[in-house]
């Protein structure tokens, strides 16, 4: 990947200007300054910030921390564990495996944006500076030596890592718990942030930090250990989602769940087609409605044609995903032979006819099937062997409710999605997939059916979202063909789920499920973006493009493609030394 002429000067500025910086202060005084930082953070957040409780979250109390103060208390946590790992503390020396310098740098960072973030909050919108405390000044003064001594410290950084050795398995299994314990709490709390604000500092505080661990090569091991405990990890993984339900006290949340859930499963086919063949599909939330409106039709809803011949689910989720397939048959086979952008115009073509045409099947434009733009509604909760998805049910201390009932049945979904993704990538069929991609022309002359193999992943990828429009119908209680357009203002869209495959990784399995989780959160948590979705994903794609092209979970293969330059300029100084080896490596943190 080249490096434009502005983006390499600004990074032989940012490089000057750490130079300069680095060696001013002895490495020990400088990680004295950040251990003395992060407390100095720790205890500002314990004094008033505000002294009105106007600004959300109430601030004005000293001694007992609350709302951002939290967020500030965490990600100064994260600095003292690091530096105590500079320190070369037992258990904590493994945080940085390339080096401590460059994830201080981050942490520290992470401690500044949070702290400065929620005061500048606090004087936005409580009309200026009058309204911080004392307190407030303390809080913002206090972080600044931590980011110093930071940018101070020498660099140590390491390009290559070498793997952690085994460690018994009851260790790595306990490993494995604790970080489907901590990826749980940091998940419900992002659901549970109750303002705006509150989750505008989550994000900050999680990009910086997971920036750092990424620049620190923790996540490369992590996911060493994740690898060789795969079974047990996937087992943890299960039980850690399944939990969420019990985590909640209200339907909204779990609601939200259930809706991350189906869309992130959507994604996921929409990955076969375009993160491992390469098809761009802009019209594929049609698929899902074709799911979503045959479970609706055989669901006995008194509003449905077919309203006598009533199914069970599994049987509803099966012709959902079969009538799906065919549609992706019919479609695929007469367009596939295009490639390109004259293949994104054709598909687009798809997604605004199959909205057309559920609009006018109203029985005046057309036969009464879908009853035009009132839709489906009065769909009936599934009832599983008797159990009733719709109706509230105890478990011990717990109250599990519709929503919840919901979010259980789409995991299973999801589990059946994720591995059918998972065995189609590493087959024969797979690797046929990733050949065409790469290059179309050379994959058909080594023998590879272009066409057949394309058409194969089209047809999987449109049943796989079938079958979450099956569960999706049910879930909202009616089926109308609004939110199944390119472009809208709420998800489900094409351009929605796109952009989820794009910032979450294509080819992968767990980036859709990160990138439709972010990109369903931030316009329910952040009201103000609802009315500019499209401008917030056209600006996180532009940022990600820059700075990450890879996505946030990046495919090994596609990291290496997009950062050959990037990792040859890392080990020519390494290997001749010089100038600009110093870097506090914004361009590739992933944040």
């Amino acid at each position: 990947m080249t490096t434009s002429p502005t983006t390499a000067a600004l990074r032989r500025t940012a490089t000057a200007a750490l130079t300069r910086l680095e060696g001013t202060v002895p490495a020990p005084a400088a990680r004295a300054l950040i251990a003395a930082g992060g407390l100095f953070a720790i205890a500002s957040a314990f004094l008033s910030w505000t002294w009105t409780a106007r600004f959300p979250g109430d601030l004005t109390v000293t001694g007992y921390p609350g709302g951002l103060q939290v967020l500030t208390i965490t990600t100064a946590a994260l600095l003292l564990l690091q530096v105590l790992g500079a320190y070369d503390v037992p258990l904590l020396r493994s945080l940085a495996p390339r080096g401590h310098t460059v994830p201080l740098r981050w942490l520290a960072l992470a401690t500044l944006a949070t702290t400065w973030f929620t005061l500048i909050a606090i004087a936005a919108e409580l009309g200026g500076l009058a309204n911080l405390t004392t307190g407030g000044w303390i809080a913002g003064i206090a972080v600044l030596p931590a980011v110093y001594g930071a940018l101070a410290l020498p660099e140590d950084r390491r390009t290559t890592s070498a793997a952690p050795a085994p460690a018994p398995a009851w260790v790595e299994r306990l490993q494995v718990t604790l970080l489907a314990a901590l990826g749980l709490a940091v998940f419900t709390y992002g659901i549970d942030t109750s303002y705006g604000e509150l989750f505008e500092g989550f994000l900050i505080a999680v990009a910086f930090s997971a920036a750092a661990y990424l620049k620190s090569g923790l996540f490369e091991h992590l996911a060493t250990l994740l690898q060789r405990q795969r079974p047990f990890a996937l087992t943890a993984g299960f039980v850690a989602a399944a939990l969420f339900p019990l985590t909640q006290n209200n339907d909204h949340d779990a609601n939200v769940g259930v809706n991350i859930l189906i869309f992130a499963t959507v994604a996921l086919g929409l990955n076969i087609v375009v993160g491992l063949t390469g098809l761009l599909d802009l019209g594929y939330v049609a698929f899902l409605g074709v799911g979503a409106y045959t479970a609706a039709l055989v669901s006995g809803s008194p509003y449905s044609p077919f309203h006598n011949a009533e199914v069970p689910f599994w049987a509803a989720a099966l012709i959902g995903a079969a009538v799906s397939l065919v549609f992706g048959v019919l479609i695929g086979a007469p367009t596939l032979r295009l490639r390109g952008d004259y293949l994104a115009i054709v598909t687009i073509g798809f997604g605004e006819i199959f909205h057309i045409t559920v609009q006018n099947l109203d029985g005046t434009s057309g036969p009464k099937i879908t009853n035009g733009p009132n839709g489906i509604p009065a769909i009936p909760d599934i009832s599983v062997f008797g159990f009733d998805l719709g109706t509230a049910h105890d478990l011990g201390p717990f109250t599990i409710g519709r929503f919840a009932n919901y979010f259980l049945l789409m995991l299973i979904v999801t589990l059946i999605v994720i591995a059918v993704f998972s065995r189609a990538g590493n087959s024969r069929i797979g690797r046929a997939w990733i050949a065409i991609r790469e290059d179309e022309t050379a994959a058909e002359a080594m023998g590879i059916n272009g066409f057949r193999t394309k058409l194969t992943a089209f047809a999987l990828g449109a049943a796989l979202a079938g079958l979450a429009g099956t569960v999706s119908a049910h879930v909202t209680y009616s089926v109308v063909p609004d939110p199944y357009v390119f472009a809208g203002s709420t998800p489900p869209n094409s351009a929605f789920l796109l952009a989820a495959v794009v910032l979450g990784g294509m080819g992968t399995v767990s980036g859709p499920l990160l990138g439709a989780s972010l990109l369903y959160l931030i316009p329910e948590k952040l009201s103000f973006l609802q009315n500019y979705q499209l401008l917030a994903f056209g600006v996180a794609l532009i940022l990600l493009m820059r700075f990450r092209p890879e996505g946030i979970i990046a495919n090994r293969r596609r990291q290496r493609e997009f950062h050959q330059d990037d990792e040859t300029a890392t080990e020519l100084p390494a290997q001749g030394g010089g100038p600009g080896t110093v870097s506090l490596n914004l361009d590739q943190a992933g944040a």
